[in-house]
């Protein structure tokens, strides 16, 4: 294969613990792979060329165990970092896999549920903090319902608006340099989950104590789940300055949360995301949320994970191609596609504006018998991604 492709630290690559740890279980069946040392997976994610590793406090520190076996796990991990200069940009916590929160987390009818979770998640930020990380995901898989009579969803907004609120300020007296991203999905394990896309999300953050500490981490297979667009949900993101991570993976419309590995399913799609990732100069770090097949061994993992990253690479390159091509960029001139940069109303929004816009005339006719020759644009690009071009 082309060194081309290869990853490197500087392509900003990350994992989770989680992703190449999955063990292949699936509601029908038990797992296929054994459990993978964290350790273990530091070193084969750096020697495929990844930049950073990040983890759910659960992933790192398995749920209760004693304060000594948490302090040798961890001297443990930084010593492995510290081997290989991977990084961790990156940490949640996992909200959701014990008992104690089938009812939800931040949104539990149960006020003492709801303060564990606040006091592990606050445990779980000192962790991060501790490793670097600057970006902190919160994804609320048990902020949700099944029974609508259950909960009046307007008061679990305002126990998740404290619960934000309560982490921020927490991170702000820690003195911490730390974001965090809200990571929307429609539904999966809840019947209907709280902040269910990119748009609730958005509008939630408005109504934050620090709006400006709270950004998005958006994940393909959530907002493709439901038929929604993820390259526009990523754009409109990136429009309000919100972007502050994000999960690559691959999904079938709605399916359950398949997490296949990024570019397998939807190629065009990912292509349209990583153009618009790359376009835009984004500078954050491409963190794949994903795993490997259930058929896989424990070989496949890896294998599964530098895909990941070839594929990115791949699509990155087109990229560039795309603005090369001479035929593609006469296309989009036919389409006028730079002529949507230029004001409506160059002159603003004052009175004399509005006037000229009240009394201009327009040749409708003409505007409405021209075409718009998408086809030849769509096909062009297609063509590129089949490696005719």
């Amino acid at each position: 294969m082309s060194d081309a492709y290869e990853p490197r630290p500087e392509h900003h690559f990350t994992f989770g613990l989680w992703t190449v740890g999955n063990k292949g279980r699936d509601p029908f069946g038990f797992e296929v792979r054994e459990p993978l040392d964290p350790f273990e997976a530091v070193e084969r994610l750096a020697g495929l060329g990844a930049y950073g590793v990040n983890f759910h406090d659960d992933d790192l520190v398995p749920f209760g165990s004693p304060a000594a076996e948490k302090e040798r796990i961890l001297e443990r991990f930084r010593a492995a970092l510290d081997r290989t200069g991977m990084c961790v940009p990156m940490a949640t916590t996992n909200l959701f896999s014990q008992p104690v929160f089938r009812d939800g987390a931040f949104t539990a009818n149960d006020p003492d549920v709801r303060r564990f979770a606040i006091r592990k998640t606050f445990d779980a930020i000192d962790l991060a903090a501790s490793f670097g990380a600057g970006v902190y995901v919160m994804w609320g898989g048990r902020e949700g319902l099944e029974c609508e009579a259950a909960k009046d969803v307007r008061l679990a907004l305002d126990r998740y608006k404290e619960a934000v609120d309560l982490c921020c300020a927490h991170v702000r007296d820690r003195g911490y340099d730390m974001r965090f991203a809200l990571e929307p999905k429609p539904n999966e394990p809840r019947g209907d989950m709280f902040l269910p896309t990119v748009g609730h999300a958005l509008a939630f953050i408005g109504c934050l104590e620090w709006p400006d500490m709270v950004g998005l981490n958006p994940e393909l297979a959530h907002e493709t789940m439901s038929g929604l667009n993820f390259t526009h949900a990523v754009a409109q993101t990136l429009w309000h300055s919100k972007l502050f991570h994000i999960d690559l993976n691959a999904q079938r419309i709605g399916r359950y949360d398949q997490d296949f590995r990024f570019g397998s399913e939807a190629l065009r799609d990912a292509f349209n995301l990583v153009r618009l990732l790359e376009d835009s100069g984004w500078d954050g770090m491409r963190h794949f949320d994903a795993h490997a097949y259930r058929t896989e061994g424990a070989e496949g993992v890896w294998e599964f994970a530098r895909g990941c990253m070839r594929t990115y690479l791949i699509l990155a390159e087109k990229a560039r191609r795309f603005a090369e091509d001479r035929e593609i960029q006469d296309a989009l001139l036919e389409v006028r596609a730079s002529s949507l940069a230029e004001p409506t109303s160059p002159a603003g929004l004052g009175r004399e504006a509005l006037d000229d816009l009240r009394s201009a005339s327009y040749d409708v006719e003409a505007l409405q018998v021209r075409g718009w020759p998408h086809e030849r644009l769509d096909q062009l690009t297609l063509e590129l991604l089949l490696g005719v071009r």
